[in-house]
């Protein structure tokens, strides 16, 4: 029996260690897995907190790229607010003097060729003199003879000097003589550069066409405008009536951003943009449009210290493509002729564009967003001295009547031809009873038309204001709808006041020239050197 009770004691004791063993690695196993799961969520957490950050970096980096886009938007409609205000501080006159050019030679810089070269020293070739007991055993005789190879050798590097320093100077001497050549040419070129300035500025005080219109068109070539804005022109300068003519290529809708603004919009993670409303488009155009022909004609009158031009037509053209037949068109958006006393007398840092364009009796496009055109008060073609200056190289062989030669019954009835041709229903007047009036049309036209009196006046000097004024006071007088007075001279600024606003209209020498090709197909001239 004790022995049975000491098996079963034994055996209990084996399993009670069996089961803390496998007690143990159980916990050992558990602890393990704890231990996992805690990395595994400190992994997954420090991962959730790089994802948290690199979200919240990328969503920094869209922000700003859309705050950037807003800042470009909103600097462009900076800009083109600006446009007017940007050149009322700018000195817009070229002076001739600035563009001279002012010669400042370099010193001649000779490089090593400047340096002569060292002379050989007799120190160098010079032999010991032989001293104490050399002298007993020969030391003499030797030292004579390498004395006398040392006076060959230095004799020989003389010679080599001489001519190697002779050589320097030849090449210095050919440097030098480069260089005065190229003073010489520089001087030159300088001179002549300057004598064309002289040349141009002298054509310009003189008040010749092509000058004046260079002159011009260098004014507005400085004139500093956004890139896609077009910035071309013709120009065209009328002597006799001191009057330039703009014909300026306007920017298309398109400069006015389409865009108002930009947002992030996170849960799609995409930019979105917010339209600008159609209505706020239009007006910025409409803005933009009075903006820079106000400023073009600013910077023309406050160009012109020489007082060249009285009066300033401007045409604003677009260029574009007639969408119902594809092809290129040129609408005017806005146009308008002014005198440099109207222009100058106002305070542009204040005034509303549109309403300042009013104010100057301009005819501007009602929807110039949609490029509806308006009918230029001048046509440019009309004023183009490329026309009025077809003459032969000889003078006398030119064959073209001289409208100055003409009779004044024979001007009047090529006058009255001209309109006809024109379609106008027109008549010649007696020389009594007519209060001035030439000829009386009828413009068939419905609504538009009615009666027109027409006057023509074969001048050489300038047509006075009073004539303007006489003709509206027969047009008043006689009911017409229009009043047109023709010239083989010009206008000045008085009368294209008067006229401004009213229903008259003033045809000058170059005009009527360009009328006569377009309409009659006569080919003439206004030569006052041709009188006999």
């Amino acid at each position: 029996m004790g022995i049975l009770k000491e098996m079963q004691r034994a055996q209990a004791r084996q399993e009670r260690a069996q089961r803390q063993a496998q007690a143990a690695a159980y916990r050992h196993h558990q602890h393990l897995h704890r231990e996992a799961d805690r990395a595994k969520k400190a992994a997954e957490r420090a991962s959730a907190a790089d994802e948290r950050e690199r979200k919240r970096l990328y969503a920094e980096a869209r922000n700003a790229e859309v705050a950037a886009n807003n800042s470009d938007l909103q600097a462009r409609i900076d800009e083109l607010d600006g446009l007017l205000q940007a050149t009322l501080d700018v000195d817009d006159h070229i002076d001739f003097r600035r563009l001279r050019k002012f010669v400042k030679h370099p010193p001649f810089q000779p490089g090593p060729l400047g340096t002569p070269l060292s002379p050989p020293h007799w120190r160098r070739f010079e032999p010991l003199a032989p001293s104490g007991i050399g002298k007993l055993f020969g030391g003499q005789a030797k030292y004579q003879q390498h004395l006398a190879q040392a006076h060959h050798a230095f004799g020989q590097a003389q010679a080599q000097h001489a001519a190697a320093e002779a050589g320097r100077q030849r090449r210095l001497a050919a440097a030098y003589q480069g260089y005065q050549q190229d003073r010489t040419k520089v001087e030159a070129e300088t001179k002549a550069h300057n004598a064309e300035v002289d040349r141009f500025a002298a054509a310009v005080a003189a008040g010749d066409p092509a000058a004046v219109v260079n002159y011009f068109g260098m004014v507005l070539g400085n004139s500093v405008y956004p890139d896609d804005f077009p910035q071309r022109y013709r120009l065209a300068y009328v002597p006799e009536s001191r009057q330039l003519v703009v014909e300026y290529h306007l920017p298309t809708l398109d400069v006015i951003p389409a865009v108002r603004e930009y947002r992030y919009v996170k849960v799609r993670d995409e930019i979105s943009t917010v339209a600008r409303p159609a209505k706020e488009v239009r007006e910025r155009y409409a803005s933009t449009v009075s903006k820079v022909t106000l400023r073009t004609i600013h910077e023309l009158f406050e160009s012109d210290r020489a007082r060249l031009v009285d009066t300033i037509v401007f045409n604003g053209v677009v260029d574009t493509t007639d969408p119902r037949t594809g092809t290129a068109v040129q609408p005017c958006l806005v146009t308008l002729r002014t005198t440099r006393e109207v222009f100058t007398a106002l305070t542009l840092r204040s005034v509303d564009p549109g309403a300042c364009l009013q104010h100057l009796n301009a005819s501007v496009s009602k929807r110039p967003e949609a490029l509806a055109p308006v009918r230029p008060v001048l046509e440019f073609d009309m004023v183009d001295k490329r026309f009025i200056d077809e003459v032969d190289v000889l003078a006398d062989l030119d064959q073209r009547p001289n409208l100055l030669r003409l009779t004044p019954s024979e001007f009047e009835s090529l006058i009255q031809n001209l309109f006809a041709k024109m379609g106008l229903d027109a008549k010649q007047t007696r020389a009594s009873r007519d209060g001035g009036v030439d000829c009386v049309a009828f413009d068939p036209r419905p609504i538009f038309g009615g009666k027109v009196v027409i006057q023509a006046k074969r001048y050489r000097n300038t047509v006075d204001v009073s004539s303007v004024r006489d003709l509206y006071g027969t047009l008043q007088n006689e009911g017409a709808s229009k009043g047109i007075l023709v010239t083989t001279s010009g206008y000045g600024p008085a009368s294209y006041e008067f006229a401004s606003g009213k229903p008259l209209e003033l045809i000058d020498g170059s005009n009527l020239l360009y009328l006569l090709a377009e309409h009659a197909e006569v080919k003439a001239r206004i030569d006052p050197t041709d009188l006999g």
